[in-house]
This record gives C-alpha cells, structure tokens and sequence, in this order.
C-alpha cells in the first residue's frame, strides 16, 4: 500500500489505489455557474444542470431529493441516543487511538492553516472525532450522510470510494453553500471503507482569487496523505504474524514513514507561509522554503543561524516559547535592516514524559497578506466603475468627468453630496481606476458608536480595554494599506478623533489604541458628507486644519431632482434589475404612475427611488405599476388635496398620519431603526408591533 507520490500537484490528487480525478481550478465563471444552477434546483427548475455541475452531484441531488430530505434541515439535530452513540465510538475505538495521536503531530507541525475543522466519521456518517479551529458543532449521536442532509462530502466519498473535493453549492444543505469540504476513505485490507477524514474549511468571498487557490490546492493530498498513515497502522495491529513477517511489515512501514515525511516536506514547500523550527537554544533546525525566503538564508544554512538575530530589542517571542503556551502574535522581523511585520503563530512541542520544550514550530504570515483577508472577508470591496454610474443629465456628467480627472491623483477627495446620491459609488470607481487590486474599507463615521470609533479606526493591541482580542485587532486605515480607506459622513466624526486623523494623513503612520508605535500605511483617502463642512468649521465644530486636508480636490454629486430625465432612466433600470434577479417578467407602468414618479422630489435621492422601487414591483397587480403601488409617502407628497371632504377627512385619520410619519422616518434614518426611533419619539418595541399593524415593508 503506497503513500501519495509527494511530488504531485495535490491539486490533481491520484494514487495508484484511487482513480485519478481532476478539480478544475474555482474560477469566477464555474463558481457563478454552479450557484445558478443550485439556485434553479431549489426552486424545482426542470433545466438546472450545465457542464460546470458534475454528474455524480446531479445524481445525488436527484436521490436526496426522492429521499425527501429539506434542503434547510438543521444540521446539529441529533438521530440516536446517547446510548447508540457510545457503542458506534467504543466499536470504533481501535481507529479513534490510532488517528488522535496523529492529527496532534500535524497540527504540532503547524500544516493547518486557521479556520479548518476536521472530523472522523465512521461509514454510515457518524461523528467520531472533531478538530480545528472553526466554529464547533455538538456532534454526539449527529449523522451526515446522503440519507440525513443530503448530497455531502461523505456520502459521494463512500459512494465513489475515492477522496473528493466539494465546493459551497454543490452541497444538498444550504447551510453549507459557505463550505469547501475535503474528503479521503479509511479502507481496510478487503478493501471496505470504514470511515472516511473530511476537512472543511471556510469560503471566501470570491473563493477564485489566486491567494485562495494556494491555499488549498495541497489540502486533498493532505486528507488521503493521513488516511493512508491510518491504514497502514490498522494493518500493523490487526496482523497476527510471525516475525520474519513483522520485520517485513516493519521496514514497510518505515519506508511508509519516510514517504510520509517526504511528503509533508513537499507539502510544507509548496505553502506560502513561513515555517521554521527551532531548538530550545533558539537555532533554527528546519525552514520551508518560504521561511527561507523570508529570512533570506540558505537551505544548507540552518543549524548555523539562531532566530535571535531576526528579533526586535523588546521581541516577546523567547519569552512566549519558554511559557509553553501555543499563541499567535504579531512583531517586527529585523532582517538585513529592513523591518516588516508578521503573524506568527507558536506551537512548543514538548519531550515526552518531561515538560520540557524540546522544538518549537513558528509559523509567519505577513501582516498585509493577513489584512488583505481580513478586508476581503469584511466585505471591503469596491464593485462599481465610472460605468455603472448611470445618467445622462449634464450635472451628473459634470461630477463623473471631474472624478475620472481626479481618480489617478494620489491627493485627497471630498465627495459633498444629499443623501443617497451615489457618494460611495462615486468613491467605488475612483478606487478601481486608482488602485484596483489593493482593499476598499468604507466607514461611515455617523453610525459608529463615539466611544468605539478610535478602535475602529485606528485599531487595538490585545488587553488595551475590557472586553478587548488578547491579540488585538487592525483598524481600517491598517486594513487599507496598498488601497483606499472611504470615511463616509465625515461631518459626524466627533473632534477628538479629528486631531488623530490629521496626525495620520499627514504622517501616513498610525498607532493602535494601546500601542506603543507606529506603523507606515500608504492609502488613498476619500471622504463623503452631506453636510457644509465650512459653516461647521466657521462655528468651530469641525477643525479647520483636517477641512482643508481633506477637501484638497472637492466634487459635488448633484440631487436626483436636478437631474432632470435621469429619473425615467434610473426608475425602468430598477424595476428591470429587480424583476430580472427575481425571475419575474417586467410589469408596465401607467403614464398617470409615470407622471407622479417623475414629479417627485426625491428627498431620498437615487436610494429612495431604488427602494420605492421594489416596493412598487412586489405590489403590482395584473403585470401592471399604477399610483396605488408606489408607497404612501410618495402619493401623499404628490397628490393634490382634493375639495371631495370624504377624501380630506380619510387623509386627516390618526392611523394614516401615524402610518405616513412612520415611513418618512425610515426614508430619512435610511431604515436604521435607532434613529427611526429617536425621530419618533417611540420605543424599538413599539415601532416594530406598528410597522406589523400597518404592514409596512422595510429593511433591517
């Protein structure tokens, strides 16, 4: 029984026991392609398939769904009792010894990287071991396979008998659309699964970009690298053998072992984070060749270099190791007098029967790489270009001509515009022209609470306030680095920040909350408000100096009812949009509903009418938009008084006024409901038992 060969691209796993499959790259186009086609399953759609989608996840969706299963069940729900449960482990015993011991030893290695759980199910799905970092789940007596959730990574293991790979939507249950799962069978010498290791670990946003794709391309080859340790060792014990027999076995295995290592060590190289061990004395006893790179040494170099010559004066790093705790911190390497930060995460291996530290495994990650993740799992990016800006009124073409001139300046925008005209979209295509490949973070400095917007802002080292990460956290203006930091509502930012911001736009170098230095961030600063900045610096509520740093270059984005034909053309763009997304066919609009749209005011600006909108599209009746689709405050602003005094008095009833100051406190809080409250005077409770009375539509 052979091991992986460990100069494959695990990204093609093949052995000479399973059948070679290939796992296409995750490319945007499959990816789009796959949801669409799960998206037209689930709403019983006859044609669903494409080539993207495989056969055996067709024909299995096909079976979960004869099955009956919902493909909303919940997960954690528990099918036997504790009883059951404990007998299926104690059966499983033998295999449950075997593995624990080695998931410590990959994890001591620190060949996992953050965010993975791995389980140990035996044939039938049922959870015997979970490990990792990811969220936990209660997994006694919990069962997943084809005939309790669906379609899962298990079940098309046990039923291909090879490992596999599933990505979020491929998945029968939607709760694991989030999902890239990796499975490898546990087979015994009859050639029978009895278990199968599965990995998962989270998506993100845009799982095709490259950084993502490293970092998983080897993980299969991992899953089927353990499964074959964990046979090789069921053999070793079930085997009754006479002893030339286990000398056999026994330099099998030991060939089995160095194949093993090798292929870690493959493995290990062809990660793009640093790693290294070091002695208790602090040399450095193994590097990848990424920890080579990083700290510019030569392979046949180590044992001769010491991590000490790579530290800071007030380095933490000895001090951790010597705690023994595993931990993850972030300093500065100092190598060839350039400095630049690190995660670094540390792992003691102990002697066993001592406690003490014999080897300790450091694994580095740079701290932009590591920002970069975090802003694009936060959601910071920039969707929009000068292209989806649509209009065709002189006034707006004036604001997009001026911000195309400003975009490839490195100086400081002032978007100044009412809301819900498109500021942060403005700001969205100025970034994708200046810097498109570095993070977008948006703050909008009115709906940050006061006393949490400096740590927001500008970060926290770890135990610098109760209830503050032990490891502390960046700030948006770190998470902007190599990009664009957008401060929305600008006007609300409360003095005493403003003097911090000045000292960073004008240093480019922040310091976190707690921190006791600086940091070099080179980001792109635009800001928005809706207010005069320079009536508010005249009456001494906003600092003069910041005003002017900021509104170094200055755009208007005019209101929507200044835009004269712009609203037909962004009213049909809507409606289009929405019914398209929802699969409807596009309702008319009557020229009376059209007359009263386009003579509105919109206060609200390009948002409102977006909102107004969808509302008209889910009321109309008879694939028709008439007046009485539009919502109420619309008509109510629209509508002349009639002289007919049944029509006065029903305008002047309690419920409708309650009902119409209800809605324009959600258009002017843009549906926040704090300051929908705070307008009305009334409690969250309140607003929320009149919002059901009334039936109206808003969003949370």
């Amino acid at each position: 029984m052979s091991l992986p060969n460990p100069n494959l691209n695990y990204s093609n796993v093949s052995s000479d026991r399973f059948s070679s499959e290939q796992y296409p790259l995750i490319t945007q186009k499959r990816w789009e392609a796959i949801v669409e086609c799960k998206k037209r399953f689930l709403q019983n759609e006859e044609s669903y398939c494409n080539d993207y989608l495989r056969k055996e996840i067709v024909e299995s969706w096909q079976k979960s769904r004869k099955l009956g299963i919902d493909p909303n069940i919940k997960l954690t729900k528990s099918k036997m009792n504790s009883a059951e449960y404990k007998k299926i482990v104690e059966n499983n015993r033998s295999l449950i010894e075997i593995i624990s011991p080695l998931l410590n030893t990959f994890k001591n290695m620190a060949i996992f990287t953050s965010g993975y759980i791995l389980y140990l199910c035996d044939r039938d799905g049922t959870f015997l071991i979970q490990e990792g970092e990811m969220g936990r789940i209660p997994t006694e007596g919990l069962v997943w396979d084809e005939n309790t959730i669906g379609t899962c990574v298990h079940s098309l293991c046990v039923s291909l008998k090879r490992p596999v790979q599933m990505m979020g939507p491929e998945h029968y249950n939607v709760a694991l659309n989030n999902i890239l799962a990796f499975a490898a069978p546990i087979m015994n010498e009859a050639g029978e699964i009895i278990a199968t290791l599965i990995l998962g670990q989270p998506l993100i946003d845009r799982p095709w970009l490259e950084s993502f794709q490293n970092a998983n391309s080897h993980t299969l080859g991992l899953i089927t690298s353990l499964a074959v340790a964990v046979e090789g060792q069921l053999k070793l014990i079930h085997s009754n053998i006479s002893v030339k027999e286990s000398y056999q076995n026994l330099k099998i295995a030991h060939e089995n072992l160095s194949l093993s290592h090798a292929t870690m060590k493959a493995i290990s190289n062809f990660m793009d984070e640093g790693i290294i061990a070091i002695d208790r004395t602090g040399t450095i006893i193994h590097t990848n060749q990424e920890g080579a790179r990083i700290f510019k040494i030569e392979m046949g170099e180590k044992g001769n270099r010491n991590i000490k010559e790579f530290l800071c004066s007030h380095s933490r790093l000895r001090s951790l190791i010597e705690e023994g705790r595993s931990t993850t911190i972030e300093e500065p390497l100092c190598i060839e007098n350039d400095e630049h930060s690190y995660m670094i995460h540390i792992q003691p291996i102990f002697s066993p029967g001592t406690e003490h530290i014999d080897v300790a495994v450091l694994r580095f990650n740079p701290v932009e790489k590591i920002n970069a993740m975090v802003a694009s799992r936060s959601g910071a990016v920039a969707n929009y270009n000068f292209e989806d800006l649509m209009g065709k009124s002189k006034e707006l073409k004036r604001s997009i001509d001026l911000a195309q001139r400003f975009a490839n300046l490195t100086d400081n925008i002032l978007l100044i515009g009412e809301s819900g005209t498109g500021k942060e979209l403005f700001a969205q295509a100025i970034h994708n022209t200046y810097r498109p490949q570095g993070p977008f973070m948006a703050v909008n400095c009115a709906a940050m609470p006061r006393e949490l917007i400096e740590s927001e802002l500008f970060g926290y080292e770890g135990g610098s306030f109760t209830g503050a990460e032990r490891s502390g956290r960046p700030g948006k203006i770190e998470l902007a680095n190599g990009g664009t930091l957008f401060l929305d509502e600008i006007g609300d930012m409360p003095l005493e920040i403003q003097a911090v911001l000045l000292r960073t736009l004008e240093d480019k170098q922040v310091m976190r909350v707690g921190g006791r230095r600086y940091k070099k961030v080179d980001f792109r600063l635009i800001s928005a408000t809706n207010k005069d900045l320079y009536s508010m610096v005249k009456e001494k509520q906003y600092r003069e100096d910041l005003y002017f740093r900021l509104s170094v270059l200055t755009i208007n984005i005019p209101p929507l009812r200044n835009r004269g034909n712009d609203i037909e053309i962004l009213y049909k763009y809507f409606i289009e949009k929405y019914c398209k997304k929802q699969g409807w066919k596009i309702p008319k609009i009557t020229p009376e509903t059209e007359k009263i749209i386009n003579e509105y005011k919109w206060p609200g600006n390009v948002r409102q009418l977006q909102n107004a909108m969808t509302y008209a599209v889910n009321t109309a009746q008879k694939g028709q938009i008439t007046p009485d689709c539009l919502p109420n405050y619309i008509m109510t602003d629209t509508t002349p008084i009639s002289n007919d005094k049944m029509a006065k008095d029903e305008m002047l009833r309690l419920d409708n006024l309650e009902k119409m100051a209800i809605e324009t406190a959600l258009l002017r809080s843009d549906n926040n409901m704090d300051r929908a409250v705070e307008i009305l005077g009334i409690s969250r409770s309140t607003l929320y038992r009149k919002l059901k009375e009334y039936q109206i539509q808003h969003k949370i």
